[in-house]
């Protein structure tokens, strides 16, 4: 089969498998909007996402003859602009503030440096080994994201919190890129994705190791752990401390109230959460090319 062939039917294979890859954080922003609420997460997996398309649609541009790496960044321009709109429409304020700098800063005032230095400080094949080198140090540090999930399926010892599909189309992604790449002998495209593909066959190792261990309840991501609960939990200690002092027979019948509210809505609770951090995984790794 031809070269042109094979690089075709790689980039198309690589939109199919990203494009599923950027609809992953529908059901979260679905929820959002349910709700009225953005529960605490963080808009950085999306700022960097949108900043990671940018950087391949240029990328792509001057490089040119990789109109699929364009197709796929364009749609993954639009899509995350949307989810960022959701994220500012619903966050508290100060989160609205911190979001619309994080844009500012590095998706408008960062594309905009790349794009100056890199016509200042290069030329012709000079200018794309430059932008390419910028696109494999951000995308390669994005692919890093995982690790925080590794960490919490290893030390858990389940794997509550790596869904299997999700994980095996970000690899399946992964491959179809790195083959692209080295089909296009495009070096910069292919160094991320072996990264990429990489992190994916270690969650795959991970789940076949794992997949039979129970769920461990009350188990939390590690970024959706607070202080704010630390200070509920010590306040509600003082405060039981007090009250047991003054009436210890009172507070044996409170504890046995509360307890048997607790055991009636701990499995919603548990239920909503780990939906909701499932779906939160796939945020952090959509920024792969």
């Amino acid at each position: 089969m031809h070269q042109s062939h094979l690089v075709f039917i790689f980039g198309i294979l690589g939109n199919i498998a990203s494009f599923v890859c950027f609809l992953a954080p529908l059901p979260t922003f679905y929820r959002v909007c349910k709700k009225k609420s953005t529960e605490g997460f963080q808009a950085i997996p999306y700022v960097a996402a949108l900043f990671s398309a940018m950087l391949w649609i240029f990328y792509a541009y001057v490089k040119t003859g990789a109109i699929l790496l364009i197709t796929i960044n364009a749609f993954g321009c639009v899509i995350e602009t949307i989810y960022l709109a959701i994220f500012i429409t619903y966050c508290p304020k100060k989160a609205r503030m911190s979001t619309l700098g994080m844009i500012l800063f590095l998706n408008f005032g960062g594309c905009c440096a790349i794009v100056l230095l890199t016509h200042l400080l290069a030329k012709g094949e000079g200018r794309v080994k430059l932008l390419g080198w910028i696109c494999v140090v951000f995308s390669t540090s994005v692919f890093a994201a995982p690790l925080s999930i590794i960490r919490v399926v290893i030390r858990t010892k389940s794997v509550e919190f790596l869904p299997f599909p999700l994980s095996l189309l970000l690899t399946v992604s992964a491959v179809m890129w790195l083959l692209y790449g080295v089909s296009l002998k495009d070096i910069y495209v292919t160094l991320p994705n072996i990264v990429g593909l990489t992190f994916g066959t270690i969650q795959m190792i991970l789940y076949a190791v794992y997949r039979k261990n129970k769920p461990v309840k009350d188990q939390k991501l590690p970024e959706q752990q607070g202080d704010i609960n630390t200070k509920n939990e010590s306040s509600t200690t003082v405060n039981e401390e007090k009250q047991e002092e003054v009436n210890p027979h009172k507070k044996d019948i409170e504890i046995g109230e509360k307890k048997e509210e607790k055991e009636e809505e701990q499995p919603n609770k548990n239920q909503d959460q780990t939906e909701f951090n499932k779906n939160n995984i796939g945020e952090k790794v959509n920024c792969e090319v």
